[in-house]
């Protein structure tokens, strides 16, 4: 897959490999890993193929490339500075994000499990292979699924500050301070240009 544009980009490998080449760096990417650039690239699958989730920080709508889309429109301060952060999250069985907002909005999309989003009034069952995009600022409650583990891979677009940093805030002042059950494994927390 060749990717000529120049814009902030991760790729994800969910399952089988992939090598990525851009500008003169050449990297190999095995199943849950991330890669990021700014610059054009080049992404070959491996011999047994590759399945890859691919988010893109572009001016333009562009063209969405081949396989599913979700888009969402950002307004981003030109003055400000940010990153992509990608990180996955896992949930046990019966799992709860308590009601809480990130400081910058993301797109993410479920590997396994289901989840079920509440954000402004709204309730959502997410499944496996669907995206969904959160504002950032929108309070949001996140239940996970009672009888499996649920995981999901995320981008989020965020100020330069958080760099190494947590995004989340608990909504309720009582959350804070309940037991996390959710873990995170980051991949990506790199500066940007907008």
């Amino acid at each position: 897959m060749s990717l000529p544009d120049a814009c902030p980009r991760v790729l994800y490998v969910r399952s089988g490999s992939l090598t990525v080449r851009s500008n003169a760096v050449v990297t190999t990417l095995a199943p849950n890993s991330a890669w990021h650039g700014l610059r054009s690239c080049q992404a070959v699958a491996g011999k047994a193929g590759s399945e890859i989730y691919r988010w893109e920080l572009r001016r333009d709508a562009g063209s969405a490339g081949a396989g599913r889309a979700l888009r969402a429109a950002l307004t981003l301060d030109p003055k400000g500075a940010y990153l992509m952060r990608c990180d996955r999250v896992d949930f046990p069985p019966a799992g709860i994000a308590y009601t809480h907002t990130h400081q910058g909005p993301g797109i993410r999309c479920l590997l396994g499990g289901e989840i079920r989003i509440k954000v402004s009034g709204a309730e959502h069952l997410v499944r496996p292979g669907e995206a969904w995009f959160e504002e950032g600022p929108d309070p949001v409650l996140a239940l996970a699924s009672e009888h499996e583990p649920t995981t999901f891979a995320r981008v989020m677009v965020l100020p330069a500050e958080l760099r190494g940093k947590s995004s989340i805030r608990y909504v309720l002042p009582e959350d804070a301070d309940k037991p996390k059950r959710q873990t995170y494994q980051l991949f990506v927390d790199d500066l940007i240009a907008c």
